[in-house]
């Protein structure tokens, strides 16, 4: 059952995009859904390594 409280987040690809996610994500076992958190999750992941943890939620003062 999906989660309320998850955000959802639309994106257009191109065809030939949307095809190789496809492949990968299926290479690797997961919908292309699962492959994508997944590579925002390490993207994210390396960011907080260079840059440092962001703080969540951000201080009403930041949000802007």
């Amino acid at each position: 059952m999906r989660n309320k409280k998850n955000k959802h987040l639309g994106i257009e690809v191109d065809p030939e995009l949307h095809y190789k996610l496809h492949y990968i994500s299926k290479y690797y076992g997961r919908s292309a859904n699962g492959e994508i958190l997944f590579l925002i999750r390490q993207a994210i992941r390396e960011f907080e390594l260079q840059e440092g943890e962001i703080e969540y939620p951000p201080k009403a003062d930041e949000e802007k």
